[in-house]
């Protein structure tokens, strides 16, 4: 249910009679179904299938009050027939089984492999037993022994003592993360100009902050939201395992057994609410949270639906989302990097310096509303981004390479992961006030001049604080303790400079 698994006790009876074979504890489409490909499984394994047996099979699913989906159930399903019509014999209790049955008997993958396999290791279950294909994924988890079997004759053969399966080798994350070739994705460096907008990415990127690219079309930010997946750092352990469980529930683990770089979501603009936040009548994963720890790019933001744009208020504020449905309410994390993009206008040329905008003042005032003052006060870095100059673009490429600022963002990560140890917080972006009173120290010039923009800007507590988060992050990256004066006022110059600016 959501991101967590519960154990599910399949109990099977057989019955002198005419034959049938009932499956209850409400199963859906999927689980009722079943039925016919165990039966045909079973058969096809050398088995005596449940037809020529003549028996009453009743298949419970127990607890009966929580509905049950998906083709999970298959194996246990079909050894517990094999069990109690004395075909096979064997004890299980500190197993759990799953997989999904083929006509033929084997094993194939399913979803949710890895909470399933985090909950029988907090439920002290001594060992998993799955198809082969998921026994990779389960493996990142210590604690439990991971059976990887290709068909049903083979469990059976093992639960009976009749042959012996080893246990899938534990997985080392650090190891496998280092044998993986870093993606051939859009290198920061090979975007000519754009150095103040490269500067805002870096801290972006450093601290995990929301930032909002405002600029005339062909600018260039769609290219530098691109980029900046170049730039972050590969994930932890433990962020690894939060977002493999998200992608293993919404089967979109694909070759790799275990996700180590941070996701990157591009959402259309007219992708629905409850794609983005997550839901259906039993709540699956949105684009937040399949973006969590990773990136969430909204290109022409102002395009997106009024609704949708405002679902996001609160995720990004608490970094989770519930979902809640009549069925029950389930929670999501949901910490991501907010990146955006937006043209100035309808035409795109407002405040440019050589073309022209065609654009009413009460249309760009338009424009400009669809996003609320509220969205736009939960993102810590705004700025505009200009046409770059012809000879900046047929140039030489100039700074660092991508691989050097990823190596400069790691670093920052680290400093921030050495100050919040120990607690849930992993990046400046998700401080609350106690811990921005701690490790927020000002020098007196920069107290002074942070306290002046507040007046000047009539700013808002949240603005106050998201000031404060972004300075901290800069001064990490010039590995200073005290945030100077200097730092201050750069995170000034990328909070208050509005995107309307000059817009009557």
């Amino acid at each position: 249910m959501g991101l967590d698994a519960f154990p599910v006790e399949v109990e099977v009876d057989s019955s002198p009679g005419l034959h049938s074979f009932s499956i209850v504890g409400l199963p859906d489409k999927s689980v009722d179904e079943s039925k016919d490909r165990i039966a045909s499984a079973i058969k096809n394994s050398g088995f005596i299938a449940p037809i020529k047996k003549n028996k009453r099979i009743i298949v419970n699913l127990a607890p009966a009050d929580i509905k049950k989906e998906g083709s999970s159930y298959d194996l246990p399903i079909a050894l517990g027939y094999l069990l109690t019509t004395s075909q096979v014999n064997f004890e299980a209790t500190d197993a759990i089984l799953i997989g999904e049955l083929s006509l033929d008997g084997s094993l194939k993958k399913v979803n949710g492999i890895l909470p399933i396999a985090v909950m029988a290791k907090e439920q002290g279950f001594k060992r998993l037993i799955l198809p082969r294909e998921n026994a990779a994924e389960a493996s990142f988890v210590s604690g439990v022994d991971i059976i990887g079997a290709s068909n049903i004759l083979e469990v059976s053969d093992y639960l009976s003592g009749k042959k012996v399966i080893e246990p899938e080798l534990r997985a080392d994350y650090e190891s496998f993360s280092r044998n993986q070739e870093v993606g051939d994705g859009l290198d920061v460096s090979q975007i000519r100009g754009q150095e103040s907008a490269k500067r805002a990415l870096i801290i972006a990127a450093a601290g995990a902050h929301n930032i909002l690219m405002s600029g005339s079309p062909g600018a260039g930010k769609t290219l530098l939201a691109r980029a900046l997946a170049g730039i972050l750092p590969d994930m932890n352990h433990d962020e690894a395992l939060e977002v493999t469980k998200i992608y293993s529930v919404s089967g979109l683990v694909k070759d790799q057994p275990i996700i180590i770089r941070r996701p990157f979501r591009n959402p259309h603009h007219t992708t629905s609410a409850v794609a983005v936040t997550g839901g259906g009548t039993w709540p699956k994963p949105g684009e937040i949270t399949l973006a969590h720890r990773g990136v969430l790019f909204l290109d022409e933001l102002p395009e997106f639906p009024r609704n949708v744009l405002e679902a996001l208020r609160q995720p990004l504020e608490g970094g989770q989302v519930v979902v809640s449905r009549a069925a029950g309410s389930v929670k999501f994390p949901a910490k991501f990097m907010l990146v955006a993009a937006m043209n100035p206008c309808p035409c795109g040329n407002f405040g440019d310096e050589k073309l022209a905008c065609i654009c009413s003042a009460n249309s760009v005032y338009k424009y400009n509303k669809k996003v609320s003052g509220p969205l736009l006060d939960r993102i810590d870095i705004q700025i505009n981004i200009s046409r770059e100059t012809y000879d900046k673009m047929t140039g030489p490429a100039r700074g660092e390479t991508g691989e050097s600022i990823r190596q400069t963002v790691k670093k920052a990560r680290e400093v921030q992961a050495k100050r919040f140890a120990g607690s849930a917080t992993l990046t400046n972006s998700e401080m609350g006030i106690k811990e921005i009173g701690k490790f927020c120290v000002l020098t007196n010039d920069a107290e002074l001049l942070l306290k002046e923009a507040f007046v000047s800007y009539n700013l808002s507590g949240r603005g106050y604080h998201k000031i404060l988060k972004v300075a901290r992050t800069i001064a990490d990256l010039d590995s200073v303790d005290i945030i100077g004066a200097n730092h201050i006022a750069e995170a000034i110059g990328y909070k208050v400079k509005p995107t309307t600016e000059g817009v009557a």
